[in-house]
């Protein structure tokens, strides 16, 4: 298993992006500017078993992966990433 790194999902790969706030023509002033502000993805810690290796695998998945796994099933996607 690889270690955990920053914050990054395994699986798809998604991680905390940098975006304008909210601004219009009163609040973009030299005195209350904008700015930026950092998304975080929604990553979630999971353990999953895996029954064709029989063996838990823990992750750190974001919530579209998660869809993903259920979708297509665990050890056919974490074996795509590469993790298995």
């Amino acid at each position: 298993m690889r270690p955990i790194m920053a914050k990054e999902c395994v699986v798809t790969g998604k991680k905390s992006r940098v975006g304008g706030r909210y601004s219009n023509r009163t609040r973009a002033t030299q005195f209350n500017p904008g700015g930026k502000k950092r998304r975080q993805v929604n990553l979630q810690k999971k353990t999953l078993f895996v029954p064709e290796i029989d063996k838990k695998v823990t992750v750190l998945l974001s919530a579209k992966a998660i869809k993903t796994i259920n979708k297509n099933g665990a050890y056919k996607t974490l074996k795509g990433t590469g993790i298995i």
